[in-house]
């Protein structure tokens, strides 16, 4: 708001003059609003629906977003810092909610990006001497602001244009928001000079060949872990180990860092300048000094910082990279449980169970597992092991070129377009082996086979070629020819498209999707999580790919009409360390003569499959499973009521200790489900006492 102020008539928006004017005192009507509704909205009554939707998140019954507005700092400071504390949170397919905790406290910097922060720069400096030139005022009124602590000035961020470009602050501790802006940033013309030097810093570090040479032993002593292959010279260090190396190179002190992204948006409120391209480059900039200074006291350990100068993007060139990786998932998260009463973290593939409490940093009292509720055996999982020839198949490293073993892959797809109809999804361990095992089949004429029999669409890199791919293989089904969409195992297309109906019938994932194990970054991680957690190595790995499987696996069922044929084809699927780690819901339907089993012999399995689930069943046995809508409805007005009344209790005895305890214990709920699937598992404080009908409601 203040922003739009300072803009000229030519700059401001309308939109959002209306509703500063009028709109923030009036009222959206009952009912539901998506992003097309708000817009409509927006444009009916002349106001910005942007700040629409911010408003009214905090009058909101019910709001639904991607849970990155309530971990990442960047966001949750603009979203959902309004929101109540008795506000339930329910972290839907939070299975990988960890990897989303750790992305929101880390940034990433190449080349590219400094040069456009160091173009920023001096745009930013333009502007400010033509300001002293013309209005003195606004540059001595934000010196004088800063002066004061950053709370009281507004220094910290406030709802404006440049928050789209810059993001929110990271997160800062009360006593840092508290605290003066030191005097050594207080003028604009010193901390764009220090911002220079920095920048200049990390690029010698990023391209200097002789620096990982010239790092003293000393730095062992500093909290310093290097790993260095035979030529790229990868320092991995923490941020202390960082901080001492930037003072002894520039003279420059650590202290002020922690406030340069407050400094930052401040400058950038002041010179309204909300039109560069280079905004976002130097925002992040600012945000890694932040977080570098913020945390390397309390949670050194929690993070690193890694000099990749041989780091190799999709195009396969190297590309200088600095990396600020968050190694703790818990410090993102911590946040949430501590402000708001109630939390659920949900998710069909939510296994094992016990992993997540100690790798977000939270100790449920209650771990609950619920089976699928069915009326017939409408998942196939079959564990294929030996191919036509006998041989046994994995995508393991020391196979994954054997002719043979990409022949018998091939054979399977074969003999399954042809006895499986409609839809069949492929699902590879990454983009190199999936392009690398088509064009062997190419070469052995599998793909002329395959086409014979279904149409054949590929997952690539761009998501708009993959939704047009898409979109065609629906086509194809629909009209009777079939189709293979041949996709990766961690892509989009495993975490975000359902192939429900005909569009799946069966899911084929060849090989164990494991992570890329000679990531710096994950290795890094690796190392806290057995220091810290003693988390084997293995078994993380394991876990985090056994959870991508089964996101995979679930792509087939998506109703309970529904039904589908899941092949694990890989010989390490047949272990116990991974078959464990499956969801209770694919377990159910996994059985010992359905596992290590050969090509033919699941050809035989998928064919009796096939013709149990082609008889027609009756309305009267689904039904049986369902629970009624009706009951449904009296369900959720009795908890609604119960809700209201412990509500009024709780404010009706704000003078009783006892009473305000019971209330404001915090209850972290994890469940497991998914779209169309009954919850598998959820963890529950144990001073929640849930009734039968309550468990309806988890199950509902």
């Amino acid at each position: 708001m203040y922003q739009k102020r300072q803009l000229d008539q030519k700059k401001s928006c309308g939109y959002f003059e209306e509703w500063d004017e009028s709109g923030t005192d009036q009222a959206l009507t009952n009912g539901v609003y998506n992003c097309d509704d708000l817009k409509e909205f927006g444009k009916k009554n002349g106001w910005c629906p942007y700040f629409v939707a911010r408003h009214a998140i905090t009058m909101a019954d019910v709001v639904v977003y991607n849970y990155q507005y309530m971990l990442d700092p960047k966001v949750a400071g603009l979203i959902s810092q309004e929101m109540n504390e008795n506000s339930v949170v329910i972290f839907d397919e939070g299975h990988n909610i960890d990897n989303i905790c750790i992305e929101a406290l880390s940034v990433d910097l190449d080349i590219n990006k400094l040069n456009k922060a160091q173009a920023c720069i001096t745009k930013l400096n333009n502007r400010v001497n033509e300001l002293r030139s013309q209005d003195v005022d606004r540059i001595r009124s934000e010196y004088t602001k800063l002066v004061s602590n950053l709370r009281i000035s507004g220094a910290l961020p406030q709802p404006s244009a440049t928050d789209d470009q810059l993001g929110a602050a990271p997160i800062i501790p009360n006593h840092i928001a508290d605290d003066a802006v030191p005097g050594s940033i207080r003028r604009a013309e010193h901390f764009l000079r220090m911002l220079r030097i920095i920048i200049q810093y990390l690029k010698n570090r990023l391209n200097s060949e002789e620096h990982a040479n010239n790092t003293t032993t000393n730095n062992i002593n500093r909290g310093i872990s290097q790993r260095r292959n035979q030529q790229a010279r990868v320092e991995v260090e923490s941020p202390s180990a960082f901080l001492l190396d930037l003072e002894q190179k520039t003279a420059l002190d650590r202290e002020p860092l922690k406030y340069f992204y407050s400094r930052l948006h401040s400058l950038m409120r002041t010179v309204a300048m909300v039109d560069l391209d280079e905004a976002a480059a130097l925002g992040q900039l600012a945000n890694f000094l932040t977080l570098a200074a913020t945390y390397h006291v309390e949670h050194n350990d929690g993070f690193a910082v890694i000099f990749d100068p041989f780091f190799r993007g999709p195009s396969s060139i190297p590309e200088p990279k600095l990396q600020f990786s968050c190694l703790d998932a818990s410090l993102a998260i911590q946040p949430v449980f501590t402000k708001f009463l109630s939390v659920i973290i949900t998710s069909g593939t939510l296994s094992p169970l016990d992993l997540y409490p100690t790798l977000l940093g939270f100790q449920p009292a209650v771990s609950k597992s619920f089976a699928m509720s069915i009326f017939r055996t409408c998942i196939l999982p079959l564990v294929v092991s030996k191919g036509a020839d006998q041989q046994a198949i994995s995508t393991r490293f020391e196979a994954r070129d054997n002719i043979s073993i990409i022949r018998n892959y091939g054979i399977l797809l074969i003999e399954l377009v042809s006895s499986v109809p409609d839809g069949i999804v492929t699902f590879f361990t990454s983009y190199q082996y999936m392009e690398k095992t088509i064009a062997h089949w190419d070469e052995m004429g599998i793909i002329r086979q395959l086409l014979a029999h279904k149409l054949i669409f590929i997952e690539t890199k761009d998501v708009v070629e993959t939704s047009i791919a898409y979109d065609n293989y629906k086509r194809a089904c629909n009209i009777g020819r079939g189709a293979i969409f041949f996709s990766i195992a961690r892509g989009k297309v495993a975490e975000g498209i359902d192939f429900k109906g005909h569009y799946g019938r069966c899911v084929v994932c060849i090989g164990v999707p494991y992570q890329y194990t000679q990531s710096h970054v994950l290795r890094t991680r690796l190392e806290y999580l057995l220091t810290k957690h003693q988390i084997r190595e293995a078994d993380f790995l394991t876990f985090d790919a056994m959870r991508q499987t089964a996101q995979c696996i679930g792509r087939v069922i998506r109703s309970k009409k529904d039904y589908g044929i899941v092949i694990l084809a890989d010989a390490r699927f047949a272990k116990n360390d991974k078959r464990d780690k499956l969801p209770g819901w694919v377990l159910q339907f996994l059985n010992e003569f359905n596992v290590s089993i050969t090509t033919e012999e699941a050809l035989s399995t998928i064919g009796r499959f096939l013709r149990q689930m082609g008889q027609p069943f009756s309305q009267q046995d689904l039904d049986s499973i369902q629970l009624d809508p009706i009951a449904a409805i009296e369900i959720i007005k009795t908890h609604l009521v119960q809700s209201n009344k412990n509500k009024n209790l709780l404010h009706s005895n704000t003078k009783t200790a006892t009473t305000q305890h019971s209330f404001s214990e915090n209850n972290h709920l994890a469940t497991q489900d998914d779209d169309g699937i009954p919850p598998d598992d959820y963890v529950d404080n144990e001073d929640v006492k849930m009734e039968e009908d309550d468990l309806s409601m988890s199950g509902l």
